[in-house]
This record gives structure tokens, sequence and C-alpha cells, in this order.
């Protein structure tokens, strides 16, 4: 893909009551020249930027993975695997592995941090020992005609993406499918990916993931080569995701950064992410850039979010923390006596609009995701541009 044009961050207005946690961005360049409509309509922002194909530079094949470990073996966890989740370290180690073959090991406790049992959450500290059972890639499936089921979920898959070639994918997630399995869950994109399994057992694998109720842009690694490029781009913040959510309220100053620590609490009924303090339990940095892109009667915003770290329910638990929650989010949404305005959803609006990666091959993944039907309802109703310039794709890198 050609590389975008950049467009300079829209300047902010007085800071004013600043919430807990963010401040303003500085420096922000000047503004830029007016474009005109057709009919001599002013619009406020350049016209939207148009997609072309991703341009993928020919390299020659590189060495696959070695093969998985046939016995126990123990490993040390390095600089640059600290702080990452059990789950995501065996990933990123044994990118053939599958997600419900990583939790089995891990459930049984067959997998072990210094000598003790550790959930597939946990975080991982350089210089731990990690003790790890042998390990074997899913059977591969006989080749074969595929059943009408798998026909009509490789169909539903074909038809939530984005982009494709033969490393990568990149999925519209709809609202609603869990990106895996779970308690009550039935239906998931990693169940789903089954149905693409090659002529050598390999599956596609999940590079990231989106809560259930959050659309858009989800990247997936077809080959084992792509998985440990992709994972690596995330563990060294290679990749820029950004965020398109309706909360409530305006957010004040109109562009900011939240800083906070995160923690799950749990309960009989739930877990959630609160803000926590430095040095507490299972307490992660989090870091989150915001900016207001338009604004419904001052009672709903627009808001674009570029999450600096990967923290679970991040952008949720930031916007709740500023309170400023995103519209119908059903975890976080604490604002009482606030009513829904008439005609929009109940459901929760937040959409991962843009993913750009480096390709493992060469050039630059760049791809972006439409609102969903909830959320185009909703703009729709408020009177939202949902084409207009998005002020936070220059904000600062961290």
């Amino acid at each position: 893909m050609s590389r975008r044009v950049k467009r300079p961050l829209a300047k902010s207005r007085a800071p004013g009551d600043r919430p807990k946690g963010a401040r303003p961005y500085r420096g922000a360049p000047a503004e830029r020249p007016p474009a005109h409509r057709q009919g001599g309509k002013p619009t406020r922002f350049a016209e939207p930027r148009r997609e072309k194909p991703v341009p993928v530079a020919a390299a020659p094949e590189k060495a696959e993975p070695p093969p998985l470990p046939t016995k126990v073996q123990t490993v040390v966890v390095t600089a640059d695997e600290n702080n990452m989740r059990v789950d995501r370290f065996l990933e990123a180690r044994f990118p053939g592995l599958s997600f419900s073959h990583i939790q089995r090991i891990v459930r049984k406790g067959e997998l072990r941090v210094n000598g003790k049992r550790a959930d597939s959450k946990d975080r991982l500290e350089e210089g731990q020992s990690v003790r790890i059972p042998p390990l074997k890639l899913d059977t591969p499936k006989g080749a074969g005609p595929l059943s009408e089921a798998a026909t009509k979920t490789l169909q539903a898959l074909k038809e939530m993406t984005l982009f494709e070639d033969a490393d990568v994918m990149v999925l519209n997630k709809p609202a609603g499918l869990a990106v895996q399995g779970g308690s009550g869950i039935t239906r998931n994109v990693d169940d789903m990916l089954e149905v693409m399994r090659d002529a050598k057992g390999q599956k596609p694998r999940l590079v990231h993931r989106l809560d259930r109720e959050t659309s858009g842009c989800l990247l997936i690694a077809k080959t084992r080569f792509a998985a440990t490029a992709l994972t690596g781009s995330f563990r060294h913040r290679s990749a820029r995701k950004i965020y398109w959510a309706l909360v409530a309220g305006v957010p004040k100053p109109k562009q900011g950064r939240i800083s906070t620590y995160l923690a799950k609490e749990e309960s009989e009924e739930d877990s959630i992410m609160r803000v926590a303090k430095h040095g507490d339990e299972g307490a992660s940095h989090a870091v989150t850039y915001y900016a207001v892109v338009e604004t419904s009667a001052q009672k709903l915003a627009w808001v674009s979010l570029k999450p600096v770290t990967g923290r679970t329910h991040q952008l949720r638990a930031h916007m709740a923390h500023i309170d400023h929650a995103i519209v119908g989010d059903p975890k976080y949404f604490n604002k009482e006596n606030w009513e829904l305005p008439g005609g929009l959803q109940n459901r929760l609006h937040l959409l991962a609009r843009r993913l750009v990666i480096p390709h493992p091959r060469g050039g630059v993944i760049d791809v972006s995701a439409p609102l969903p039907p909830h959320m185009l309802q909703s703009w729709n109703l408020l009177g939202l541009e949902h084409d207009r310039f998005d002020p936070i794709e220059n904000a600062p890198e961290e």
C-alpha cells in the first residue's frame, strides 16, 4: 500500500478541567489549509484517504521455527519477554501451538514458572524459569471435500476479510463474535479458522485479540513464519492500532494522554480491570492517547483512541476512568441517571478502526474497517461524519 499522506494533529482548545490521569498533547502543528466541497461548502477536514493494495516486497522464504520439543525442557524468560502473559509467551515461542493445546497444558499444571503452577494470564518476569512439557502440533486433518457447515464457515470468513495474501489475513470481526472459546461460547474465530488448515496441517493463527463486543480489524497469521514476525511486531510495539468510540460527555482537554496502572479485580459474578497503584499485585502500566473528533450536543463525543500498550479492556477502563465511559459498555459504563439517546442501540460502541503493521516479507499492511451497523446507525442519527479526518493518526509514539 502506498504511504499515506501525513496530516497534522488538530489543535486542542484550552485544557479546562483535566481528568485525573490525563494530560494534553504538546506542540500541535499548524492548522491545515481549508478544502472545499462541491458547491462551495467548506469541509472541516481534508478529503478521506483512498485505500490501495499493500506493496509487498518479494523475499526468499525464511527458515521455519525449530520443531516443537518432544521432551520436558526449561527455558529462561528474556528481557524482550518481560511482562508477557504465559499464553502469549507460548504462542511467541511456539507459533504452531493451538489455543486449546496451550490452555490444556496450563490447566493441567504441566507448565510451571519457577516450579509453581501458572495461569495462562499470569505475567512473566525476566529471568524466571519456565518448565515446558512435550508439545505437539494439532493432528493434520485428511484432505477431502468440505462439509456443508465447513463451506458456510469458510464463506463467512471470506466475507469478513479486509486483506489477504499468502502469509496474512485481516478480518473485520463483527460485534458479538468471540475471538476464542470460553464458557458459554459456541462460535468463535479461532474455531472457524479450522476450515483453513493447509495440506501440512497448519491452521491460521490469531496474532492478537479483540473483546467479544468490539468489532473491526483482527490480524491472522496464515503461516508459522508470519506468526513469529507479527507477534514480534506487537511485542516491540511496531504495530499501530487506532480505535473509534462513542463516549458519554466530551473529554477535556479534547486531546490527551491517559497513563495508569491496571489490575484485574475478580468477583463472584464477573471480573473487570481496575485502576491500581504502581507496585500493586498484578498491576501493569497502561497508556492511551485520545482525541475528540466530533461532538453531539455536548452529551456525546466521537473519540479516536490509540493504545500504546495492550492491556485487557484497556480502552474501556481508561475512558471510564476519566468519566467518559464508552456508550453501551456493560462492564464499565458507570454514569448514574444517564439516558441513552433515542434510536441508539445499547451495544458497545467501540471499533478497531485501523491497523498498521510491518509485513513479514517487507512493506506495510495498512487496513481500515468500516463502522459496524449499530455504530453506523448511531453516527447517522447524531449527524456525525464518519468519513472525516481522524486527528489521532499522528499522535506521539511512546
